[in-house]
């Protein structure tokens, strides 16, 4: 268990235990930095396990989330699986096509697309991610559309009902999508609650719905759902998939594409 996880456990019984904690108070319980502590409780906001009332923080009575098992952080998962994130990314890169409007959702295999965009192809892209943005930003024949809203850190997100009127307002050729876990009965499913209305923004408003999604992300749930297997026209993954798998995505008439 990483230190972070450790701390950001450390914080929810704390505030279980004293009904509230300010940031000063989490700091010098546990010995780091406000910004140490302000970046953790980002986390839990994010997941709706705490809430802020009247300067402090307190633990949210509506879950009954007693520890964190793992803790999503972009920046940790930058590094896993790299080459098969890159391999995916410019598969999916390929699909674009002169002139498309595309949407890009958060994600680091969704960044390695965007880093694989031609530079002379001419096309709109509309995100919410600095990530993404850093990696189109230089791309000059893209035009540029940039949703909004409030910054989640763990993510490198920004989201809010006026970013998801943006999105609905919008009609893509293609949406590439990413996931945290895929299932063949509960679905397709992401890390945090706050993804989940940007998610289905973006499906509802494309064309192709293309998710692109490491191997190792097959039979994993995570907390939160967001769509069925059956409403994605693409997926593209590695050549470590199963057999199995080959043939139930075969079978529900999903393109699939080994990268």
């Amino acid at each position: 268990m990483s230190k972070k996880l450790q701390r950001t456990n450390k914080i929810i019984e704390i505030l279980k235990e004293k009904n509230g904690a300010s940031v000063k108070e989490l700091a010098l319980t546990l010995g780091v930095s406000e910004m140490t502590i302000r970046r953790d409780l980002d986390v839990l906001k994010s997941n709706n396990i705490v809430n802020n009332v009247y300067g402090a923080t307190i633990y949210n009575p509506s879950n009954n989330i007693q520890k964190l098992d793992n803790l999503y952080d972009i920046t940790d998962e930058v590094v896993i699986n790299e080459d098969k994130k890159s391999k995916i990314g410019k598969a999916a890169a390929s699909l674009i096509e002169p002139d498309d409007l595309i949407i890009i959702d958060t994600g680091t295999t969704t960044e390695k697309l965007a880093q694989n965009i031609s530079d002379d192809i001419n096309l709109t892209a509309l995100f919410y991610n600095t990530n993404i943005l850093i990696a189109l930003k230089s791309k000059k024949n893209i035009n540029l559309i940039f949703s909004g809203g409030y910054f989640h850190t763990n993510t490198q997100m920004f989201e809010s009902p006026e970013g998801i009127s943006i999105i609905e307002k919008t009609r893509a050729a293609k949406a590439f999508i990413s996931a945290a876990g895929i299932h063949n009965q509960l679905g397709v499913t992401c890390s945090n609650n706050y993804e989940v209305a940007t998610k289905r923004a973006i499906i509802n408003s494309s064309v192709e719905k293309i998710l692109l999604v490491d191997s190792q992300k097959f039979d994993i749930v995570k907390s939160s759902y967001f769509a069925d297997l059956s409403e994605f026209t693409t997926i593209i993954t590695d050549s470590e998939l199963s057999q199995e798998w080959i043939q139930h995505l075969k079978n529900l008439n999903i393109r699939l594409i080994i990268a």
